[in-house]
Order: C-alpha cells, then structure tokens, then sequence
C-alpha cells in the first residue's frame, strides 16, 4: 500500500525508469520539443524543470554546474543547458516547460501530449530585437513633447486618408 509516495512507476522498476527520464529530458534539451504520452511528460517536467534551475543559478560558475549536471547528462546536452537553455530563462522564476495535448495515440488510444520549452530559441532573438529597436525609438528631440508628436502624426494620418479617399473617388468617377 503506497501512503504519500511521490512520483511515477509508469510500470517500471527503478533503472528503466531513470533511464527512461534521462532519455526523455536529453531529448527535450537537444530537439527542443519531444511527443511523448501525458503521464511520462508530467512525471519529467518537475525533474527538467528542477535541473533547468539549477543550471540557471549556477550558469555564472560554469565548472560548477557541470560538475553538478554531469550525472544527469552527456557533454553535448550538458553544453547546450548552459549555454543556450539557462540564460533564456534568466529572467523566468519557474514554469519553464508547457505540455499542449495532442490527442489520443491511435493502436493503444494512449493520450499524446507535446513537451516543449515556454520560450523558443527563436522568440527570444525576436524579443531581444524588439526591445532594442524599442529603446532606439523612445529618444524624443529637444523641446519637443511627447503628447505633441502623437498628435502631429494623427494629423498627418487623417489628411493622408482624406487624400487617398479622394484619389479612389475621382477614379471611380472618371470610370
């Protein structure tokens, strides 16, 4: 009788089943997202995430991190958490993983879950850029008040539909 035991046994015995999790949570970290059923992404999301923060507070003494890491992973996986994984999560105090259902697996009707991070390589770059190119935008020049420009460019806008607008109708008229 099991009385306040955590985890999942998923039907294996002990090695199977840390092999299993450490299989599931290298491929998480190499292909950024891995389809696997509900119950093993569940059972891997608290221990990825687990690791994920420990390489993030530790991303600053690398050695130290690798060292703590390396049970848990090769040289290749371990390089890309460290590199790559941590510091796109610096500023996320948790929750760094999301399973989105995918349906149930048509020969055992199992239900298929998709594991992948929260921020993707490739939003992060995007996000990275915005904010600079945000931070370019704000410098207003000297004398010139913020309320003012906004509504100059209103202006300009309205008097550059009324233009177009008039264009379309002269066009139309002509036909």
């Amino acid at each position: 009788m099991r009385k306040h035991i955590s985890g999942r046994k998923l039907q294996r015995d002990t090695n199977e089943r840390k092999a299993l999790f450490k299989s599931l949570m290298s491929s998480l970290v190499l292909h950024e997202s891995i389809t696997t059923t509900e119950a093993k992404a569940k059972a891997v999301k608290g221990a990825i995430e687990k690791i994920v923060t420990k390489a993030k507070k530790q991303a600053k003494q690398a050695k130290q991190a690798e060292r703590i890491l390396r049970a848990h992973f090769s040289d290749s996986v371990l390089k890309k958490l460290i590199n790559d994984i941590a510091p796109r999560f610096a500023n996320r105090p948790g929750g760094y993983t999301r399973i989105i259902k995918l349906g149930n697996r048509l020969q055992d009707n199992a239900k298929m879950v998709k594991l992948e991070w929260v921020e993707k390589k490739e939003q992060r770059a995007k996000n990275l850029t915005l904010k600079k190119d945000v931070e370019e935008k704000t410098e207003l020049p000297e004398g010139v008040q913020e309320g003012e420009i906004i509504r100059e460019e209103k202006k300009v806008t309205k008097k550059a539909q009324a233009k177009t607008k008039s264009a379309t109708n002269k066009k139309k008229a002509e036909k």
